[in-house]
């Protein structure tokens, strides 16, 4: 909501930026998609990594009491 109040306010003040903004923003979003994509893999691979590593630990600490 409160992005939606400063684009408003934006495009009371620079109308022409404004607009500029409303069209590029879905252009920038497809463009940051496959970055975002990447660092999705990459946050799943470490956590797999993580839970691999912490495996051994998790076995011998047994069922808790």
């Amino acid at each position: 909501m409160a992005g939606f109040l400063l684009w408003l306010l934006l495009l009371v003040f620079c109308w022409p930026i404004a607009l500029l903004a409303l069209v590029l923003y879905p252009i920038v979003w497809l463009l940051t998609l496959p970055l975002r994509l990447v660092g999705i893999t990459v946050n799943a691979v470490f956590a797999f990594l993580g839970a691999l590593l912490m495996l051994p630990a998790r076995i011998l600490r047994g069922r808790p009491a």
